[in-house]
């Protein structure tokens, strides 16, 4: 059996010992028989502030609503928030703390605002001379597999902050070294991994419990094929959100699915079969309308190449729907769209290349990012 980082707390008690600690967490932060973090915590420190990413500490909220501090009911703890005024914990905040700690299950994806959260946090503790600890957790979307391209800083926002690839292909500790080494953060870092993980192993294989990281992530599935379609929240068509499998369903009113599935279907990329399907998101995008498109089934998680298919669906859809297809424009005037900071980069709102020039900046980014990834791998 994998044992968790928060699993291991014990053999770190000299970390804790005589300190006030703070947690950033949420409903994934659990040991393997089902026990909160938070709980864990109060009962082996002296817990005294949770701290809360996007969707809250317990999970309910939907992406992008703002939160307000506010009293944890079940422990009397302050909840600060990390998704709304402040991203980064103020110094009010850290006054009350001398340890803060993260566990939350991340995506394994570059545009997942958790990591960022980690990375505020950690400079916060170098800025207030805290101390950081982050217990580890598998990557779902695999610690092995890396690939994508690598974040022009142009494009640097909440869900794309660090020069790395789209799907980085590390463990949440890992990329906290890769953070504060690499990208010089230089806080007091201290890792707490997990025992008995194998950096191939996909979610399935640690037989571990699966809650959902966030409202819209159901299965570990979801991780691999969020790594495709979540580009598509900045187009005018719908990513699944609204539906039973949000990101593993891509379409909007206009598309003909099964023309859309053939066309996908005839460049052959392997592990992956492009399904024609109708769908109703019940909020989101295109709200109550049925749409046209597909959807993404994995047929070997060894073989599918996340980017690959989500940059391909992008790039076929709006061939083929030049009148339809839309890129959303930016929330603020001025700065990037949505679709630059999910991509990181400006050449795919352009339309600038074709998929195989497409494909081969992928391959090349990756072969670069590798130095950099191979000198964070702790397992």
């Amino acid at each position: 059996m994998i044992k968790l980082g928060i699993e291991r707390i014990n053999e770190y008690s000299s970390i804790f010992a005589g300190k006030r600690v703070g947690l950033i967490t949420n409903p994934t932060g659990m040991t393997s028989d089902f026990r909160s973090s938070i709980d864990v915590l109060k009962e082996k420190t002296n817990l005294v502030a949770l701290f809360s990413p996007e969707h809250g500490v317990r999970g309910n909220i939907q992406a992008g609503e703002k939160l307000e501090a506010y009293f944890d009911s079940e422990t009397g703890c302050i909840v600060h928030s990390l998704y709304g005024k402040d991203r980064k914990p103020t110094k009010e905040m850290m006054d009350g703390i001398d340890v803060l700690c993260m566990d939350i299950q991340d995506a394994g994806s570059r545009f997942y605002t958790y990591i960022y959260t980690m990375a505020y946090a950690m400079t916060a503790c170098k800025e207030y001379d805290k101390e950081f600890v982050i217990f580890d957790r598998p990557n779902p979307a695999s610690a092995k597999e890396f690939e994508g391209n690598i974040l022009d800083l142009k494009f640097r926002s909440f869900v794309g902050y660090y020069p790395i690839l789209q799907r980085y292909g590390l463990t949440i500790a890992e990329l906290a070294k890769m953070f504060n080494n690499e990208y010089e953060i230089n806080c007091k870092l201290h890792t707490i991994l997990m025992k008995n993980y194998k950096r191939e192993m996909y979610y399935p294989d640690t037989k571990l419990p699966w809650v959902m990281p966030s409202p819209n992530f159901p299965t570990p599935m979801t991780a691999l094929v969020y790594n495709a379609t979540c580009i598509f929240e900045g187009t005018n068509l719908s990513e699944g959100r609204g539906t039973t499998a949000p990101f593993h369903y891509v379409g909007a009113p206009w598309i003909n699915p099964v023309d859309y599935a053939e066309k996908l279907n005839s460049y052959k990329l392997p592990g992956v079969h492009f399904r024609a399907l109708y769908f109703t998101p019940m909020f989101s995008k295109n709200e109550k309308l049925l749409c046209g498109g597909v959807e993404v089934h994995v047929l070997d998680v060894n073989k599918f190449k996340a980017v690959k298919v989500g940059w391909l669906m992008l790039y076929v859809v709006r061939k083929m729907y030049p009148n339809d297809f839309k890129v959303l424009p930016p929330y603020t005037e001025g700065r990037p769209c949505m679709l630059e900071f999910n991509t990181g980069c400006d050449y795919i709102k352009e339309d600038k290349y074709e998929i195989d020039k497409l494909f081969s900046i992928i391959d090349k980014e990756t072969k670069i990012f590798a130095k950099t990834r191979k000198k964070y791998l702790l397992y």
